[in-house]
C-alpha cells in the first residue's frame, strides 16, 4: 500500500487524540532512551518503530513549578551515544546536554544525571543533541512545562507538539538520514505533518478559555499555523511572556520555536475548534477539538499579561560590543571555500567532509568562540543570511532580544528565523557562565556546518 502526501495530511486530525499525561508527580526520575513502537499513522497502517524517551513519542511530559529543581537520570538503551538538551531552560552549563562542548555523550548502556533548576516559567522542550538529525527524527523529544506561581485561569492547558515524519509506504521511518539533498537544501522534510495534544480533551464548550502551548519539534520544517473557531492573544514566545498580549492571525514557527496562546472557543456546539497548517496549496487540519455544548453565556474578560521571568535587562545598547555572524553555503549559495578543523578547504573538499554551510567562513564547531564575554557584559550579534534558505538560529544558555530597525528591542526569545538575504540582530546579557552553543536549528544545517559557540566567564 502506497502512502502519499494527501493521505498523510488527511490523517493528521486523527492524531489529535493522544493519551493523557500526568503532571510532575507522575514523571519518572529515570528517563530511558530506547526503541519502541508508536501509533503514528491512523487507520490500517502498522505501528511505527521509533526511538523515544521511555520508549514513547513524545517522551514523558515533565511538569513542575517555577523555582523548583527537576532531576532526571538519562539511561541510554540505544545503539548510539546520546544526550539531552533542555531547550530554552537557563540551566548550569554542565547540564546543557551538548556533547563535545558541555559533556561527553552518554554511551550505550551508560547514564547521566541532569539537575535542572527552573528559573523561568513557560513552555520548553527537551530533545537529543547527539546525532540529532537522526535521533530527533526518530522521536527523541518531549515537552517541559514550568508553571507560574499563579497560573492564569483557563479551562484547559494543552501542549501542542507540531512535527513531521518522513515515512515509507509501510509507515516506518525512512532511513535516509544525512541525505545530501536535505543537507544542501531546506533540510529533512517529512511527508506526514501532524500535531499531538498533551493532554487532549475529548470535548470543549463554547466560550471556554484554553491555553495552547505550541512547540515546533520538527527537525527542519518551518510551520505556519492558524486557528479556526478560537480567538485570543499571544502571551509568550519561547517560554518568555510578552509585555502585552498580542493579537495574531497566522504564526510562523521555525524549528524549536514556541508560542503560548490564550484563546476562547468561538465555535458553536456541533462544530470543532481547529489548529490548521497553512501550506501553499491550502490549509490542513492538524488537530481539532469537538465543541459539544455551550459553556458560559458570554465570553470571558480581557486576557491579561503573564508575569515576567527574571531575565536581566539589557539596558543601554550604545556601549555594547558587536560581533557579526555571516551565513554562507548550501545549494546555489556560491560558497567557494571555508575553514574546517583548522584547514582551508575548497567548496568541493568541504562537501567531501559533509560540511555544506559556514559561519564567518568556518564550517563546524570552531576551536575558538565567536565571542568571549565577561559576566554581565552585553553582546550584539547582527546575523546576515547570505544563503537562499532560511535558518532558525538558537542560542543556548540565555534568552535574547531582537534589536529592531528603529533601535527598540523585541520580546525575549531563544530562537529566531533569519530569512534569505536578511539581517537580524540580537542582543543579550551574558549572565550564565560557560560555553554556549549558537547554531541553526534546522538540524540538517547544523550537522552540515552551521554551529559556533560563545564563552562567558
Amino acid at each position: 500500500m502506497r502512502l502519499d502526501r494527501r493521505q498523510f495530511m488527511a490523517g493528521a486530525a486523527a492524531l489529535a487524540v493522544w493519551p493523557k499525561t500526568g503532571g510532575a508527580e507522575a514523571a519518572p526520575r529515570i528517563i530511558e532512551a530506547r526503541a519502541g513502537m508508536a501509533r503514528v499513522v491512523p487507520g490500517d497502517y502498522p505501528e511505527t518503530e521509533i526511538w523515544g524517551y521511555d520508549g514513547g513519542v513524545p517522551g514523558p511530559l515533565i511538569r513542575a513549578r517555577q523555582g523548583e529543581t527537576v532531576s532526571r537520570k538519562l539511561v541510554n538503551a540505544l545503539p548510539q551515544p546520546t544526550a539531552i538538551h533542555w531547550h530554552g531552560l537557563r540551566v548550569p552549563n554542565g547540564m546543557d546536554g551538548v556533547p563535545g562542548l558541555t559533556q561527553e555523550a552518554v554511551q550505550p548502556g551508560g547514564a547521566f544525571l541532569y539537575e535542572l533548576p527552573l528559573k523561568d516559567a513557560g513552555t520548553y522542550w527537551y530533545h537529543s543533541h547527539n546525532q540529532s538529525t537522526e535521533q530527533v527524527a526518530r522521536g527523541l523529544y518531549g515537552a517541559i512545562i514550568v508553571d507560574e506561581a499563579e497560573p492564569p485561569e483557563v479551562d484547559h492547558d494543552i501542549s501542542v507538539l507540531l512535527d513531521d515524519w518522513r515515512l515509507t509506504g509501510q509507515a516506518q521511518i525512512s532511513e535516509d538520514f544525512g541525505a545530501m539533498h536535505d543537507w544542501t537544501h531546506a533540510g529533512r522534510m517529512g511527508n506526514f505533518v501532524h500535531a499531538r495534544l498533551l493532554p487532549s480533551p475529548s470535548e470543549v464548550l463554547r466560550n471556554q478559555r484554553l491555553r495552547l502551548r505550541l512547540v515546533n519539534v520538527a527537525t527542519d520544517r518551518i510551520m505556519a499555523v492558524s486557528l479556526n473557531g478560537l480567538e485570543g492573544r499571544l502571551v509568550a514566545r519561547d517560554g518568555m511572556p510578552v509585555e502585552q498580549p498580542q493579537p495574531f492571525d497566522m504564526l510562523v514557527f521555525g524549528p524549536a520555536e514556541r508560542a503560548d496562546l490564550i484563546v476562547d472557543v468561538t465555535a458553536g456546539p456541533g462544530e470543532a475548534a481547529q489548529i490548521l497548517l497553512q501550506q501553499r496549496d491550502g490549509a490542513y487540519v492538524l488537530a481539532e477539538l469537538p465543541v459539544t455544548g455551550q459553556g458560559a453565556s458570554v465570553p470571558r474578560g480581557a486576557i491579561q499579561a503573564l508575569p515576567p521571568n527574571p531575565v536581566p535587562a539589557i539596558g543601554d545598547l550604545s556601549q555594547a560590543r558587536a560581533v557579526a555572524l555571516r551565513m554562507e553555503g548550501g545549494a546555489m549559495g556560491g560558497l567557494r571555500q571555508g575553514t574546517y578543523m583548522g584547514r582551508l578547504l575548497s567548496a568541493r573538499e568541504l562537501v567531501d567532509e559533509g560540511q555544506i554551510w559556514t559561519f564567518n567562513g568556518v564550517a563546524g564547531l570552531p576551536e575558538e568562540p565567536l565571542a568571549s564575554l565577561s559576566h554581565g557584559e552585553v553582546l550584539r550579534i547582527p546575523m546576515r543570511n547570505e544563503t537562499v534558505f532560511p535558518h532558525a538560529m538558537h542560542l543556548h544558555g540565555t534568552h535574547f532580544r531582537e534589536v529592531l530597525p528603529d533601535g527598540g528591542l523585541g520580546p525575549l526569545r531563544d530562537t529566531i528565523l533569519v530569512n534569505p538575504d536578511e539581517t537580524r540582530e540580537i542582543a543579550f546579557v551574558a549572565d550564565n557562565p560557560g560555553d554556549w552553543l549558537l547554531h541553526c536549528h534546522m538540524l540538517s544545517h547544523q550537522a552540515a556546518g552551521m554551529k559556533t559557540w560563545i564563552r562567558v566567564t
